[in-house]
C-alpha cells in the first residue's frame, strides 16, 4: 500500500498518486457524490480562458480540468509531478487533439499547443517555465499536497503575466465549528473505507482526510495568498464548505 505522510515528502506523493492513476477521476467521481463536476465547472468559469490564453493547471493530474479550459481554443499546460497521473491523462486525450507527455525541460519552453493540453511533468517549487509565461495559473485540489504551500504561491506569482489571474480550489472547513469537527471524524472513517472497495490503495484516501483536516479556513488561506504578493484575493466557499475556491490578480 501506497500512501504519502503529512510531511509530504515529494517523492511519496508523486508515488501514492502512481499509484491511484487508473481510477483517480471514478473515485472523485464517487467520494464526492459527482460534486466535483460541479467544483471543476466553477473553475472554468472563474478561469475564463479566451482564445489563445496561456493557462497553467499545477497538479493536474490526468487532465480532466485541464481539458475544459482548451474549449474556448486557450492553450493549456498540465502540469504534475506524478508521471503515473500524466501519462494517463495523456493516452485519454481527444482524438484528433493533440497530446504529449514531457519532463521538465528548463525555463523558457513554449509551454503549450495551440487548441490543447500539453501534459508536463513539473514540481509546484519550481516550475519549468519563464517568468510570466501564462495569463492564467490555477490549482485544484493540491495545494495541500505541496511541502511548502507559501513557496508554490510565490512561483506561480513568477510563471504570471502582470495583470493575470490565480485560481485556487481545495478542500476546505464548514463554516460552523461544531459542524466541521463531525465532518472531520466522518471523512476519517468514510474515505478509506469506501476507497477501500474501489481502489487497490484506500491508504492514499486515508491520507486526503488527514490532508483536508490539517489544512488551514478559507480566511487564513487568502491572508496567505495575500502575502505571496496577490492582490483582489477573494474567496467563496461551494457545497456548504467541503471546498472553498480562491481567486486573486498578480499586480500590473
Amino acid at each position: 500500500m501506497t500512501r504519502a505522510r503529512l510531511d509530504k515528502r515529494p517523492a511519496d506523493v508523486a508515488a501514492m498518486f502512481d499509484a491511484v492513476a487508473e481510477r483517480y477521476d471514478l473515485l472523485n467521481d464517487v467520494l464526492s457524490l459527482g460534486q466535483d463536476r460541479r467544483w471543476r465547472s466553477v473553475v472554468a468559469r472563474l478561469v475564463a480562458a479566451g482564445p489563445c490564453d496561456r493557462v497553467l493547471d499545477i497538479a493536474a493530474g490526468t487532465g480532466t480540468s485541464a481539458r475544459a479550459f482548451t474549449a474556448s481554443g486557450a492553450r493549456c499546460v498540465a502540469c504534475d509531478f506524478s508521471l503515473g497521473m500524466l501519462q494517463v491523462g495523456a493516452c485519454r486525450a481527444a482524438p484528433g487533439r493533440p497530446a504529449s507527455t514531457d519532463r521538465p525541460a528548463g525555463r523558457g519552453r513554449n509551454p503549450g499547443v495551440a487548441g490543447a493540453v500539453r501534459f508536463v511533468a513539473g514540481d509546484a517549487l519550481e516550475l519549468p517555465f519563464a517568468d510570466q509565461a501564462f495569463q492564467v495559473v490555477t490549482i485544484s485540489f493540491g495545494l495541500r499536497n505541496v511541502t511548502d504551500p507559501d513557496a508554490a504561491l510565490s512561483e506561480m506569482l513568477r510563471v504570471t503575466m502582470p495583470g493575470g489571474r490565480l485560481v485556487i480550489c481545495e478542500f476546505s472547513h464548514l463554516p460552523v465549528r461544531s459542524a466541521d469537527a463531525v465532518y472531520q471524524r466522518y471523512l476519517g472513517a468514510a474515505l478509506p473505507a469506501v476507497a477501500s472497495r474501489l481502489s487497490s490503495n484506500p491508504g492514499a484516501y486515508a491520507y486526503l482526510a488527514e490532508s483536508i483536516r490539517d489544512w488551514p479556513a478559507p480566511d487564513e488561506l487568502a491572508g496567505r495568498i495575500r502575502a505571496a504578493g496577490w492582490s483582489a484575493v477573494r474567496w467563496r466557499n461551494l457545497t456548504f464548505g467541503v471546498v472553498a475556491v480562491h481567486v486573486g490578480r498578480r499586480p500590473r
